[in-house]
Formats: C-alpha cells, structure tokens, sequence
C-alpha cells in the first residue's frame, strides 16, 4: 500500500462519519439556505435602489447607521395602501392554496392507501413489476402528463367523445377549467409520493401482530383500523408532506387545467415577479408561504420527538 493510500485511509478512518455527514450538509447549504437568503435579502429591498441581493444592509453615511431594510414589502401582504382595508388577494390565495393542497391530500390518501396495502400484500415476484408501474410516470415529462390530462378533458377531448358514442349525454361535458379538473390532475400528478412512502411502512409491518390481534376475536376491519392504520401512521405522516407541501406552491397545473377563478398563492407570484415586475413583493410573499409551512412541520416535528422521548424514559 503506497503512502498516499495510507494517508487516505486513515483520514477516512477518523473522520469518515464527518465527511459523509458534510456531503448532505453542503447539498442544504448550496441549493436551499443560499437562495433562500437571497430570496429574503430581496424582499426587504426596495425596487428603487436595485435588486443586488448581496449589497449592504448596513450602511454608515456621515457618522449616522442606517439599515436598508423595507419591510413594508411584508406589510403590503395584507394590508392595502389605497383602500386601507385587509389585502384580500394575497389571503385568499393562500388559503384557496391551502383548501386545493388539503383536498388534494386526502384524495391522495383515500386512492394511494389501498394501494400502497395491495403492494404490501402481493407476492415478493410481483412487487418489483407494481413499484414499476408507481414510478413509471415519472419517465414522462411533468408537462407532457399535465396536457394530456387537458387533452382528455376537454369539449373535444376522448372522454367526451367516448360519453357522447355510449349515449351518455348528448353534447359534451365542460370538464376542463374547474375545481374538478385541477383536483383531478393534482391528485394524478401527487399520488405516487403518498403510495411510495405508505408502502415503505407497510412492507415493514409485523404479520405477527396481525394473527394476534385475530386470535383475540378482532375481525379483519378492526384489526385494520385498529392495528394497521396506526403502526403505518408514520408513512401517513411523511406521504401527506411530500404532497401538501408541493400542492401548496403548485403552478403549472393551476394554469393549464384550472379556471380564472382557481388563483392559488404560485400563481400570484409569478403574477408579481414577471407581469407587475415587483421581485422585492413577490420574494416576500414567497417568504411568507416558506414560513408559514415550516412553522407548522417544525411544531409538529418537535411534538413528535417529545412524545418518542417519553415513550423511551416510560
């Protein structure tokens, strides 16, 4: 072994847990806590002096400190200037975000659980081919699959067409451009991260727990309610972030299969930063969104750490 295999191995020998644990640091540190301090450097910019995110906040002129900070950007998300009353646009389209992102939820939940409970239950040979079809939308560009959900919905779309020949109706169905259309393509779009994690815990779950909770009397809806659903809570847990949180901030599918009147919170912001052109409002309103999603997963983290360490010291 030459010396410079021995220096490595021994670098990797002391310090090998610090080296693994660095790599998903820097990822964090370069492509999320870098552009979302630029992000929030922007919105307390005023459009006026430019928008370089690494200029000075602090600044020193004639003796006197001063700060370079407009937080009337944050005081403009809900309170109007010209009218003086509460800012409606930017409160309803959060909270029309948030009814889409929960409905969208459930619906991924209420489809997603039985079949993440097949793909548990199938056969070890079966498994691989199942997972297969999950993740085989994935292969198809995101785009690709959101217009042809708009090719099928709409007046002249196959749906129509199939309705009309089987004698259904007679003229066809407006199903594209509503609440139905954009839930439909969210939840087509979203299902497979509330399938993939629900499978992961549901794969693991003892059988053995099962056969005990049967030989007790338990019949199979109430070993599944009472036995199942809570030891796959977890998967329930993580499956419904990694759908919650995208639906929230979700555009594209609000442009293409939503109606004028489906204004969610990514679409005012794209609004503001290239129709009205004001990055410094549209930064705080993405800002806002950012809080007010993390605040809620970090409380609920930190409940859920507490409850695991008294279940430990019990």
């Amino acid at each position: 072994m030459t010396k410079a295999h021995e220096f490595f191995s021994r670098v990797f020998l002391h310090h090998g847990r610090t080296l693994v644990l660095s790599v998903p640091w820097l990822w964090l540190l370069l492509f999320f806590a870098t552009p979302f301090f630029i992000l929030l450097r922007i919105s307390v910019t005023d459009m006026g002096e430019g928008l370089n995110p690494f200029a000075a906040i602090i600044a020193s002129d004639n003796g006197q400190i001063s700060l370079h900070l407009k937080l009337s950007n944050y005081v403009s998300l809900l309170h109007d200037a010209d009218s003086g009353w509460l800012q409606t646009l930017y409160t309803e389209s959060y909270l029309l975000s948030l009814k889409y992102a929960l409905w969208t939820t459930l619906l991924c939940l209420f489809f997603g659980y039985p079949f993440a409970y097949f793909l548990a239950r199938s056969k070890a040979s079966v498994r691989p081919m199942l997972l297969l079809m999950v993740m085989l939308p994935f292969w198809t560009s995101f785009l690709l699959r959101v217009y042809a959900w708009k090719g099928l919905l709409t007046d002249q779309g196959i749906i129509n067409h199939l309705l009309i020949f089987l004698g259904v109706t007679s003229e066809p169905l407006q199903m594209l451009y509503n609440d139905v259309s954009m839930l439909l393509g969210m939840t087509y779009v979203y299902l497979p991260f509330m399938v993939l994690p629900l499978y992961a815990n549901l794969v693991k779950l003892d059988q053995r727990l099962l056969e005990a909770s049967q030989d007790l009397g338990a019949t199979p809806w109430q070993t599944f309610w009472l036995v199942t659903v809570p030891l796959s809570r977890s998967g329930i847990v993580a499956g419904s972030m990694l759908v919650f949180i995208p639906c929230l901030g979700e555009f594209v599918i609000p442009s293409l299969l939503g109606g004028a009147e489906n204004l969610m919170i990514g679409r005012v912001v794209w609004d503001e930063m290239f129709s009205s052109n004001n990055w410094p409002r549209a930064s705080a309103l993405a800002i806002a969104m950012i809080v007010g999603v993390v605040m809620p997963l970090a409380w609920y983290n930190q409940r859920v750490t507490r409850q695991a360490e008294q279940e430990l010291s019990a």
